[in-house]
């Protein structure tokens, strides 16, 4: 009995992770993809100046661009910044697009660190 009752319980997690790791999670979309979704989205970018504002305030504002393009989205974030953070940098963030704007979860962005391989001036 005691077999079948952790048979069970393994199947019914493996069957969850399964279900999360393909179709459960948040998507993750460019600016130019995010305009006209609804719902939480996971958005990844280039941070583009100027950045404005106060991120445990109103929040902190600037424009998000395509990783390879030149479309971008006006974003705003609030909570911890991370140190990498600054104009040129690739971010993640999660959250929702409102009137046009993304609007951030708070402390949901994460910087990527730069390669030690990329040329100068990355």
């Amino acid at each position: 009995m005691r077999l079948v009752v952790a048979l069970s319980i393994a199947a019914v997690l493996a069957i969850f992770l399964i279900w999360t790791s393909l179709a459960g999670g948040t998507p993750s979309l460019q600016p130019s993809e995010v305009v006209g979704t609804t719902g939480d989205v996971s958005m990844a970018g280039i941070v583009v100046g100027p950045v404005e504002g106060d991120a445990r305030g109103s929040g902190l504002r600037f424009s998000v661009r395509d990783i390879e393009g030149t479309a971008s989205i006006p974003a705003v974030y609030t909570g911890s910044v991370p140190d990498l953070f600054k104009v040129g940098r690739e971010v993640y963030m999660k959250g929702q697009v409102q009137d046009g704007v993304f609007v951030a979860e708070k402390d949901s962005l994460v910087t990527k660190c730069p390669s030690k391989y990329a040329p100068e001036g990355d």
